[in-house]
């Protein structure tokens, strides 16, 4: 049976307790940053503000967006609270992973090398809100990420976040749309292509490294704790990349660090981790940073690709391209339709010019030949001095017009006959002579 889509979309409902994790996480950035909607059933955003959740927040998301997570709604043509808070934190870990371990901007080949979109359904009910999921290729060497299978009540904690924007930032959070329904693309089980391949092939053997080097293993919680604990929101555009992370005094560090106590709360709540495992306060690998600068070589590798894979400028540019050209054939052909649209309205005047010199000929030409007919039948009944019995006439008012042209070219035998249809009257006394006409 088909699944039946449903919105998804509850009363919203922001705890105390919500309020405060998000201050002391420094995710109040300003007085009016963030705005709670108290009971509205349904998002309905003022200017400037776009619709998230808590749960996304704590996951890793501050406006303005990474660029790498604004090209992922881009292509696959989703929209921001389409994704689970599971999918949004697998997105944190990936930059994190990106750029603190693997020394390069979030790589679009390698994405889809690991993961995959799918629905996000069950017992014939797809949603909207959450409807789309994030999920790492069975046959990928990838982390072991265990998430809890559900984040209880997660769509009822939805608000509006302030719009952000840096002189660095080309694009943000799309206007939002509830209503906007999840078309599968293509673009959701897309792999990498051979080019792709080749350039991320050492990349994929660095995370196989960072998983089994004995006594250096990295985990997915490790990563979660690590972003957590030093402070940065990963999906938000950052001045510098995390390997260039500079400690407390870091300028994208939206709080102080936290206690013991807040760090272990949202690991414990993000992951499967149960409480007779630790929560990691430090990463086995050292991350690359401040303190922990990139091998040269490495960074050599870095400056030669570029912004090449940052994300998804190839595509988008690509993409822009194609619409530049497809706005100029509409130009185009535009312009035609409208040369067109005046050569038809210049051929309907010039056929409504001819069809009236053509109607005044033809009432001419009637004009001329009735005049003609009439002065000619005349003189030729005058002409053949016969004698006409005017009193015989009766009233011929009544002929037929084409009738009478055809007794013109017989004028002489029926000249009677087209004299009273002329309404020329004969004389009180018959003519003996030539007739009188008046």
């Amino acid at each position: 049976m088909e699944n039946t889509e449903i919105s998804g979309w509850e009363r919203s409902k922001i705890s105390n307790q919500d309020q405060k994790t998000l201050k002391r996480l420094g995710l109040v950035k300003k007085e009016g940053s963030l705005i709670f909607p108290g009971g509205e059933s349904f998002p309905s955003p003022p200017i400037g503000y776009r619709v998230t959740f808590i749960d996304h927040l704590i996951r890793g998301l501050s406006t303005p967006i990474h660029e790498f997570l604004h090209g992922l709604l881009f292509v696959y043509g989703i929209q921001l609270h389409q994704l689970t808070p599971n999918s949004i934190l697998h997105i944190s870990i990936f930059i994190t992973l990106c750029e603190c371990f693997l020394g390069t901007h979030p790589h679009w080949g390698l994405w889809k090398r690991i993961f995959y979109l799918r629905r996000n359904s069950s017992r014939n009910v797809a949603y909207n809100v959450g409807g789309v999921v994030i999920c790492v290729r069975p046959e990928v060497d990838y982390f072991d990420v265990k998430f809890p299978d559900s984040v209880q009540g997660w769509r009822r904690r939805w608000l509006y976040v302030q719009e952000e924007y840096n002189n660095s930032q080309e694009y943000n959070i799309a206007p939002f749309d509830g209503a906007a329904k999840i078309l599968r693309r293509r673009s959701w089980d897309a792999e990498a292509t051979a080019e792709e391949r080749t350039a991320t092939d050492a990349l994929m053997k660095r995370i196989h490294e960072l998983q089994n080097t004995h006594g250096e293993e990295l985990s997915d919680v490790q990563i979660t704790a690590y972003f957590l604990r030093i402070r940065v929101q990963p999906l938000q555009a950052r001045r510098n990349p995390l390997w260039m992370y500079a400690g407390e005094k870091d300028v994208d560090r939206p709080s102080k660090d936290l206690s013991v106590k807040d760090l272990e709360k949202p690991i414990r709540r993000f992951s499967s981790l149960s409480k007779k495992h630790d929560v990691p306060t430090t990463c086995r690998a050292e991350p690359y940073s401040g303190n922990h600068a990139l091998p040269e070589p490495l960074m050599k590798h870095l400056v030669k690709i570029g912004t090449r894979f940052i994300g998804f400028r190839d595509a988008a540019e690509d993409l822009r391209e194609n619409l530049d050209r497809a706005e100029k054939r509409a130009e185009e052909l535009a312009l035609k339709l409208e040369q067109s649209e005046k050569a038809r309205e210049k051929a309907e005047r010039d056929a409504a010019t001819v069809e009236d010199l053509r109607q005044r000929l033809h009432k001419a030409e009637n004009t001329l030949s009735d005049k003609v007919g009439v002065e000619g039948t005349i003189a030729l009944v005058a002409d053949s001095r016969q004698d006409v019995d005017w009193t015989k006439v009766g009233d011929s008012k009544g002929m037929n017009k084409e009738k009478w042209k055809t007794l013109v070219k017989a004028a002489k035998p029926h000249s009677k006959k087209i004299l009273a249809f002329l309404g020329h009257k004969p004389a009180a006394s018959a003519s003996t002579a030539k007739p009188e006409v008046k």
